[in-house]
């Protein structure tokens, strides 16, 4: 039963206003989006005005959990091979990326390291959009920043709660605040009119089986999730690898030998993501020194 208390940060987390406000420049290429007339050349000249966001999303396609052979050099062609849907929630998450490299490094590389789990899993199992699997492990965990943005104090709490009690961050939030950031994730990307590919994963990546329409890339976002973390590659505020749900093994039917070329695959990858962290740290100190 949800006390008095509870019900306020349901309230505070809902109504989210320390988190950017929401980019202006999605609404008009939503707008865009929905006319057939418009042109990929007409939406990467809008996003090509705001030049920091524009470096910002070559920088991010380019890096190793998409995996393109070749360095993609203009926003047009970005667009092209990503879709719109990628872009948008690429746009969307940026400015929300900025708060996790500067608040919280190891969630930042927990993200990154996901995302290239899902990109060589959707790969291997020939999913159709396989970049917007990858963007899905890339922001699965979304609603952490909301909380952790919301609800300052309360969060200094749930990592005392996750030390003192020996229990996931997951089981804190429950016990504490009456949700989880999966729930928290949920409405902010509904609130920013994400596909139901995108929202599903972030929602359901700790209970795939909640899954209604997007089982198979949630059972992969659950999957890798679980997977980065037992590789001890960043962490999401606390040490313990969730339990996998048997569900979702069995939509993914990997057996032993898959694993292994998947492990392999992975970890030549993180070398690459490992860099490009490392850059973004490098640029963090620059700018603080500076």
């Amino acid at each position: 039963m949800e006390n008095a208390k509870q019900s306020q940060f349901r309230k505070a987390l809902r109504e989210v206003k320390n988190l950017p406000t929401f980019p202006g420049i999605v609404t008009k290429l939503t707008k865009m989006a929905e006319d057939p007339d418009t042109t990929t050349e007409q939406m990467g000249k809008i996003i090509g005005k705001d030049h920091i966001l524009a470096a910002k999303l070559l920088k991010l396609v380019n890096s190793a959990f998409y995996g393109f052979p070749q360095k993609i050099s203009s926003i047009n062609s970005a667009i092209i091979l990503l879709g719109f849907n990628v872009i948008k929630s690429l746009i969307i998450s940026s400015s929300i990326f900025e708060l996790m490299e500067a608040e919280d490094v190891e969630l930042w590389e927990h993200s990154l390291g996901c995302a290239v789990v899902c990109s060589v899993l959707a790969k291997r199992l020939d999913v159709s959009d396989p970049e917007e699997v990858s963007t899905a492990g890339l922001i699965h965990d979304i609603g952490k920043v909301a909380v952790k943005m919301e609800l300052r104090k309360e969060y200094e709490i749930l990592q005392q709660m996750v030390h003192n009690k020996g229990i996931s961050m997951l089981e804190a939030e429950r016990e504490f605040i009456g949700i989880d950031h999966a729930e928290v994730g949920e409405w902010l990307a509904k609130r920013w009119n994400l596909p139901p590919k995108l929202v599903e994963p972030i929602a359901c990546h700790h209970n795939p089986t909640g899954s209604k329409k997007e089982s198979l890339t949630t059972s992969i976002v659950h999957f890798s999730d679980i997977l980065i973390r037992g590789l001890g590659y960043g962490h999401g505020d606390d040490f313990w690898v969730p339990p996998l749900s048997k569900a979702a093994w069995q939509i993914l039917n990997l057996n032993k030998s898959d694993l292994d070329e998947i492990l392999e695959d992975v970890d030549e990858k993180l070398w690459d993501v490992k860099g490009f962290s490392l850059e973004i740290q490098s640029e963090l100190e620059n700018t603080i020194s500076g």
